[in-house]
């Protein structure tokens, strides 16, 4: 027997959470996060996380699980997240799965190929032939997977240098990589937020004042404090990336806003353009907060729930 699960998705500054809030409120769910960045201690403002007070009383998974400092990956994400939904069924709950990092979904889903770990040492080697011979990694890779070379780019070295390193350390090229492990127990209902173009990026604008008015620049004097390093990976996303620069005197505040928003806004449209193309999606015209989005969300919810197979 199956067990329903719940993803909302959409771009960044549509009202996921507080429609997740209310649908995991009526339908007995709890929620587990679907942000590569909300998995970040102490990384608050920048990721737009509800505080504790704002969550409705509602349970929330996969926040604040992992140090600024060290990586976290999609892999990581699969592993810890099918733990939890396991968690949040045998409580007898709905999982409803909140966020837009659209490739965390699908490794969550669908699975991510099985696949050899860094080897350092490799990676040293190729790196330094790459900084002799510009070009020589992309030669690599046409002779050992030509169907990957294709799609990754002769400039793109890291890429280069994964895909090389599956090749030596595997027995799959990138082209043809073993099969996915499919989240088993579990049937999904996806609905995805898409509001107005035009409206969404001034919600991002918006959002991007609030933050840096509402401490962002601080809140990263106080990651440094606690020892997390600058060149950290979460440092370098949107708004930290942006503020580290205020605090280094490599940009204004004026100009990190600017760029912040710009940076954000088009972050918002590759997500909708993942969104849009994920299979099985039920799309939702409009944020979250829209009364007529909340009823529409609940009567989809609703009749899924009586026409699916329990």
């Amino acid at each position: 027997m199956t067990s329903p699960l719940v993803a909302i998705t959409g771009p960044t500054a549509s009202g996921k959470s507080g429609l997740a809030i209310d649908l995991a409120r009526e339908f007995g769910g709890e929620i587990m996060n679907c942000d590569a960045m909300q998995v970040y201690r102490h990384f608050d403002i920048g990721t737009a996380k509800l505080p504790n007070e704002q969550r409705g009383g509602i349970p929330h998974h996969l926040i604040d699980v992992v140090e600024g400092s060290k990586g976290f990956t999609a892999g990581d994400y699969q592993r810890l997240g099918r733990v939890v939904l396991q968690e949040i069924r045998e409580r007898g709950n709905v999982p409803f799965v909140v966020g837009g990092t659209g490739f965390y979904l699908r490794a969550l889903l669908d699975g991510l190929s099985p696949a050899p770990g860094q080897n350092a040492e490799l990676r040293r080697n190729l790196l330094a032939r790459e900084q002799r011979r510009h070009g020589t990694l992309a030669r690599i890779l046409r002779r050992w997977d030509p169907a990957a070379a294709r799609r990754i780019a002769a400039r793109d070295v890291p890429k280069l240098i994964r895909a090389i390193e599956i090749c030596i350390l595997s027995s799959h090229s990138p082209s043809n990589p073993p099969p996915r492990e499919r989240l088993q127990g579990f049937r999904v209902m996806k609905l995805g937020l898409f509001p107005p173009r035009p409206e969404l990026y001034d919600r991002i604008n918006e959002r991007c004042v609030q933050m840096m008015e509402g401490g962002l620049i601080e809140e990263i004097e106080g990651i440094l404090r606690w020892g997390i390093p600058r060149d950290a990976k979460a440092l370098g996303a949107l708004g930290y990336k942006q503020g580290l620069a205020v605090l280094e005197g490599r940009m204004s505040r004026k100009d990190a806003l600017n760029v912040m928003q710009q940076d954000t806004r088009r972050y918002a449209k590759r997500q909708v353009t993942w969104f849009r193309h994920e299979p099985g999606m039920t799309a939702l015209d409009g944020f979250g907060w829209d009364p007529a989005v909340l009823e529409q969300a609940r009567a989809q919810i609703r009749s899924w729930l009586l026409t699916k197979e329990g």
